[in-house]
């Protein structure tokens, strides 16, 4: 694929057009770019405005879906190269900090027992990253940790890293190799036109060879117009941070059963997450926390550490995040629309994928094939049938 003339003018032409300026879309850019393409991202507010700019930046490979297990661990490999990718300056941005571990705690003896078989599952398909801990490792690991805790299961290798700052990285690396960025500009309708896609938007027309949707919370919106119709679910996981405290915690903590995720930051803030769900608006394009609910949370985090019981919660926020039905994420090519392309529908743990998919996108519509097989992640598989790609939104 030839680079075609890159400019901000209606009617501009590119060899790919990126829906989305999230971690995966920014991910996807800079891997299409550094393969020689022109690329074009549109963005309706800002780079990482919503769910990549607000989650808990997890860098996890524990608890993941076996399915996204082989993405996940070469994922880790490219956080702990993130200087190979980014460049130095870059890639220090992103406040990426591994081999801290994340653990997830077993609060009773049928959370042990799920922890135990888990472990007995991952040695069988070949996976040693997980471990087993009892209660006297847990107590080793966690000093603060109360006696509620009868063990649980550990990554070592798994971290965490800023959400926004790690965005923008990813945007700017982009743009160094030469992808354009547009904010503030809406889709509004998509027509074929021979061998490319004519994207409508609030800016004029944009064409390209190949369009990469990761639209979020958005993109079954977009994935209509080009006649996929994709079930996902839009959710809004609310997440809460203290006042500083002193140091206490290294590793990332989360429940087997129970919403319970924290970490504490560099700066001594608790971030405490766990899924508590938001209200969700989709017509202002934002989330609502509610106290109520994250009363769960917040007592879930002092059972198991007291030590958190005086610390002020000074500010909640939500993210606004596709759910697909299955919990995995959707990745592929359009079910009936060649050039047209999907990944989106993170569920809530994509951050840390973020780098394999841009590259595992890149290498498939680059050269058509990648050492990674995506038949787990395909649109098609809630679908029996191809669905016509006649898409406009007029």
């Amino acid at each position: 694929m030839k680079s075609s003339t890159q400019n901000h003018k209606s009617g501009a032409s590119y060899d790919a057009l990126v829906v989305g300026g999230g971690i995966h879309g920014c991910s996807t850019a800079l891997h299409l770019a550094k393969r020689g393409l022109s690329v074009l991202v549109i963005e309706k507010n800002t780079v990482g405005r919503h769910a990549s700019g607000v989650n808990a930046g997890g860098v996890r490979q524990l608890l993941r879906d076996f399915a996204e297990i082989p993405l996940s661990a070469e994922a880790m490999e490219q956080w702990f190269d993130l200087e190979s990718l980014l460049g130095p300056e870059l890639a220090h941005t992103c406040h990426f900090i591994g081999d801290v571990g994340q653990i997830g705690i077993a609060g009773d003896s049928g959370e042990m027992a799920w922890c135990e078989k888990r472990v007995r599952e991952m040695r069988s398909r070949g996976y040693e990253f997980e471990e087993l801990l009892d209660r006297e490792q847990i107590r080793k690991l966690l000093p603060n940790v109360s006696d509620q805790a009868v063990g649980g299961i550990m990554s070592r290798r798994d971290g965490h890293a800023n959400p926004a700052r790690s965005t923008q990285a990813f945007r700017v690396r982009a743009e160094q190799f030469g992808a354009v960025f547009e904010e503030g500009v809406r889709v509004t309708g998509l027509q074929q036109s021979g061998n490319r896609w004519v994207v409508e938007t609030s800016a004029g027309t944009r064409s390209a060879q190949v369009v990469v949707n990761c639209g979020g919370a958005w993109a079954t919106q977009f994935a209509c117009l080009t006649g996929d119709e994709i079930p996902c679910e839009t959710v809004g996981y609310t997440l809460m941070v203290t006042a500083r405290l002193p140091k206490f915690i290294d590793t990332v903590v989360v429940g087997i059963d129970r919403t319970l995720s924290f970490k504490q930051t560099e700066s001594g803030t608790v971030v405490i997450g766990g899924g508590v769900p938001a209200i969700v608006d989709m017509a202002n394009e934002t989330s609502e926390t509610v106290a109520d609910r994250m009363v769960e949370s917040a007592s879930t985090v002092l059972d198991f550490f007291p030590y958190l019981r005086n610390a002020p919660v000074v500010r909640t926020w939500g993210g606004l995040e596709a759910l697909t039905p299955d919990g995995i994420p959707i990745i592929g090519p359009s079910e009936g629309a060649s050039g047209i392309w999907h990944a989106f529908g993170f569920s809530g743990h994509g951050f840390q994928l973020a780098p394999i998919v841009g590259s595992v996108l890149a290498d498939l519509i680059v050269d058509g094939k990648s050492a990674f097989s995506l038949e787990a992640f395909s649109p098609t598989r809630f679908s029996s049938a191809a669905v016509p790609a006649v898409a406009n939104l007029h």
